[in-house]
């Protein structure tokens, strides 16, 4: 997984949630807390998660094969998706359901200082693994807000890092105001709603990166800054004199395809085309590293064919281009 993939933040959120679930899992066994039942069944989803996650990355790498020609790029989100199943059925309805029963037959807590101890211990490390997060994703967001960058990334695993880390430290912040609640009033029916408080948390949060990640899946397009460097690499104002339209697609975070028709000067010969379109490829990937497939297909513009009205092609919902590549 490359570096944009986040594998330093994935690993910080793994390791932290792997000794927050055996801590939570102590801590229920203690005290009988439902809200540290599902946080327990919370940070075992999680950790299960960056493992889905570290995976994906690993399956991203393997190389082209013909009954995959473009790569494995979309590992990493098929298993972004997966990630968003696992925390809505193993993380929210587990929390739903136990939060549910614990209203239902409501039972005093005991040891009640195990699970305050071991709250705050979790709330420090997943702070710790949030900032590991958000130092990761820095270096990437540019000035996006965190609204757009969550929405815009390619790479899905550092937003889904930064929402599990996010879901977590409210979830945790909850399960401590469950259980206070239910010391300070002895009615432990606070802790069930603590708990079902949760749940409703972590389903919304497994909805928005489901919507994301399913986005991803369906293939994206390029975004508006790399899209106009390569409508600018590809005019050279000689031999190649416009864009006629263009059409990318990422085969992964890191892999860009462009199919373009550019508009070539009549009188070229086809030598000269071939070259124009060679130098059109290299100053492509020059502006945009990550645009590793290209497909130019060469025409003669008319301005009065132009006139007629836009090319069917050239319409969001026509058909895909006819590209020779070059």
């Amino acid at each position: 997984m490359s570096a944009s993939g986040g594998t330093k933040a994935i690993v910080a959120a793994l390791g932290a949630n792997l000794a927050i679930a055996v801590a939570k899992f102590v801590a229920f066994i203690f005290s009988g807390s439902s809200s540290m039942l599902a946080e327990s069944v919370h940070s075992v989803a999680d950790s299960g998660n960056q493992a889905l996650l570290l995976v994906g990355g690993k399956k991203a790498q393997r190389e082209a094969t013909p009954q995959h020609p473009f790569g494995y790029g979309r590992e990493r989100y098929v298993y972004a998706f997966l990630v968003s199943i696992v925390l809505f059925s193993v993380g929210g309805m587990f929390a739903l359901y136990e939060g549910y029963e614990k209203i239902k037959q409501p039972h005093e807590l005991e040891h009640w200082y195990w699970p305050v101890g071991v709250l705050v211990f979790a709330i420090i490390a997943e702070g710790f693994s949030f900032r590991t997060a958000i130092k990761e994703s820095n270096t990437l967001r540019g000035g996006r807000s965190w609204t757009e960058f969550v929405r815009r990334a390619k790479a899905p695993e550092l937003p889904v890092v930064l929402l599990e880390d996010l879901g977590a430290l409210v979830g945790l912040v909850l399960a401590l105001g469950g259980v206070g609640l239910a010391l300070l009033t002895g009615d432990s029916v606070w802790d069930g709603i603590g708990t079902l408080c949760i749940g409703v948390l972590l389903i919304l949060i497994a909805l928005v990166l489901a919507a994301e990640t399913k986005s991803l899946l369906l293939g994206e397009a390029a975004g508006p800054e790399e899209t106009e460097k390569i409508a600018t690499a590809l005019v050279d104002g000689d031999t190649v004199t416009r864009v006629i339209h263009m059409r990318t697609l990422h085969l992964g975070p890191e892999e860009l395809l462009v199919a373009a028709k550019i508009a070539v000067r009549h009188e070229e010969t086809a030598t000269e085309i071939a070259t124009a379109i060679n130098a059109a490829e290299a100053r492509i990937r020059d502006a945009v590293p990550i645009a590793r497939v290209i497909y130019l297909e060469p025409d003669i513009y008319s301005e009065a064919e132009a006139a007629k009205g836009p090319d069917p092609e050239a319409t969001p919902g026509g058909p895909a281009p006819h590209a020779a590549d070059h």
